[in-house]
């Protein structure tokens, strides 16, 4: 009779169990706290003085959006600025990204060259900006190699800007914060990235070897309609060797440039259209 009663005390307490189990497992507001949906920072690399490389992430879509900010440093601060304002607007905004789209948010990827022009560490205001200060020492790293020379894309170890010669590091992705983002890139496989830089007022498709993706054509359309940049698919002022951009193309994943109008503005209204069409346009895929 004992063994009868235990028995059914132990049936008791397990379908007890198993009911409470379903029960929360179906109330829609314990399920909503146990998916996490609020932004994740990781940190993807470091600097060559050991300044955090930094990535905002949101959402959890399968398609992956990277944007990229500040690979030139304090030359380019504007984008850098762009990038922190479109973190905090998504702080904000988070139900602008759709369901379907995970995007990550890299607001500077060479801080030390950030830091020869603004002298401060992390975030920082245009207030911070020093007016009379010559800001292209900032446009490389502490190596003094120009970042988006040094990535595998018909990489040469002298390249050129602006019809100078530049150090393009002693081999490709010699540079920690050149490694920061290929390890990112192939760890996470983005749909697509989007690198900001200044001051040419256009977007700008990626290519390597084997010409441009037909992705990145539609997709540098979509930001240059929305954003009213010009849409440019080859880059001819002078040779590029080692870009980012094009090493993206050359392992299939579509990239863009967007060159933002001059080195002090970041055109929001601009680039936050361009970023929400380029939302609209993947939540179709």
């Amino acid at each position: 009779m004992k063994r009868v009663i235990l028995t059914a005390i132990v049936l008791i307490v397990v379908c007890g169990g198993l009911f409470v189990f379903f029960f929360l497992l179906n109330d829609k507001s314990i399920t909503e706290e146990i998916i996490d949906n609020s932004p994740k920072q990781s940190v993807i690399g470091l600097s060559v003085e050991e300044r955090e490389i930094k990535a905002q992430t949101y959402g959890n879509g399968k398609i992956h959006l990277a944007f990229v900010g500040g690979i030139h440093g304090g030359y380019e601060w504007n984008s850098v600025l762009l990038a922190y304002e479109v973190i905090d607007y998504l702080e904000v905004n988070p139900e602008i990204i759709p369901d379907n789209i995970k995007i990550t948010i890299i607001p500077v990827l060479n801080p030390d060259g950030l830091y020869k022009i603004i002298e401060k560490e992390g975030r920082f205001t245009i207030a911070d900006i020093p007016t009379e200060k010559d800001t292209v020492p900032g446009r490389f790293n502490a190596n003094e190699v120009d970042l988006n020379r040094n990535f595998d894309c018909k990489w040469e170890p002298k390249s050129t800007w602006r019809n100078n010669p530049v150090s393009a590091g002693t081999s490709p992705f010699s540079e920690p914060e050149a490694q920061a983002i290929r390890d990112f890139v192939l760890e996470n496989n983005p749909t697509a990235v989007v690198f900001w830089h200044s001051q040419a007022n256009a977007v700008y498709a990626s290519e390597c070897e084997n010409g441009i993706l037909p992705q990145t054509i539609d997709i540098m359309n979509v930001y240059a309609d929305a954003s009213g940049y010009n849409a440019i698919e080859s880059f001819d002022s002078y040779e590029i060797t080692g870009d980012a951009e094009g090493w993206l193309a050359s392992i299939n994943i579509p990239a863009i440039t967007v060159e933002l109008k001059n080195h002090e503005d970041i055109d929001w209204e601009q680039n936050i259209a361009g970023i929400k069409a380029l939302f609209e346009y993947y939540q179709l895929k």
